[in-house]
């Protein structure tokens, strides 16, 4: 690693700062990280070290925070619109700092996207898309993993109701292909085995409870088969 983990504070009235407290009881003395937020948002008691550099989180016996200022009062548990820019700024400056080399990765906490939008115009429907324009990519996934399964979602960020409509076999073979990829590169799988969901109940029951299945799903996996992907 070429420097810490950067934690950036998400929805400062969320769980957030619970979260950064805790890991820092658990991961302390196992992985240097620090927060990137107002250390006055942590619960009450939580001791914290302010830093002016990522390299300061190392050894440190309380919750290195790099000082980001939030505008407006606190109250926990209602987002408050005003703390809007400053929550989007932290995400920036976390990317910015991994991709100076100052950390070594960015962990995200949650944001509400409500009041990232009502309070500063937001553009972005969640994180991935936000990460994906700062690291200046077009097209990226979003990975849930554990050491058992890893969940790549084909579609993120809209209405369940429109989920059909956008399954297109381009954007299904594109995250196909993007996640065999990754797994290879970021996993060290030298061969993937990727299995693909059905849209539909019962994969779609041969074309009686939908087709996605028949005219979408099936044949991008024939081609990419064809390919020698697994």
């Amino acid at each position: 690693m070429t420097g810490p983990v950067a934690l950036s504070c998400g929805e400062p009235a969320g769980i957030g700062p619970e979260i950064a407290a805790h890991a820092f009881e658990v991961l302390r003395g196992e992985l240097d990280f620090f927060l990137i937020g107002d250390p006055a948002h942590l619960p009450a008691g939580v001791p914290y070290a302010r830093i002016d550099t990522p390299r300061e989180a190392r050894g440190q016996t309380a919750l290195p925070v790099l000082h980001h200022a939030f505008d407006g009062p606190l109250t926990p548990g209602t987002p408050n619109p005003a703390h809007a820019s400053a929550v989007i700024e932290v995400i920036a400056r976390g990317v910015a700092l991994l991709q100076s080399g100052a950390a070594s990765a960015l962990c995200t906490a949650p944001i509400h996207k409500q009041a990232l939008q009502d309070g500063a115009g937001f553009a972005y429907p969640g994180h991935t898309e936000y990460l994906a324009a700062l690291a200046g990519v077009e097209r990226v996934v979003m990975m849930l993993a554990s050491d058992q399964l890893r969940v790549v979602p084909a579609t993120i960020h809209i209405p369940l109701a429109d989920v059909a409509k956008a399954l297109t076999p381009t954007l299904l073979e594109e995250t196909i292909r993007i996640t065999h990829a990754g797994l290879i590169r970021d996993f060290g799988l030298t061969a993937p085995r990727i299995a693909v969901a059905g849209l539909n109940p019962h994969a779609g029951e041969g074309g009686k409870m939908g087709r996605e299945e028949i005219e979408v799903i099936a044949p991008v996996l024939a081609r990419l088969r064809d390919e020698g992907l697994d």
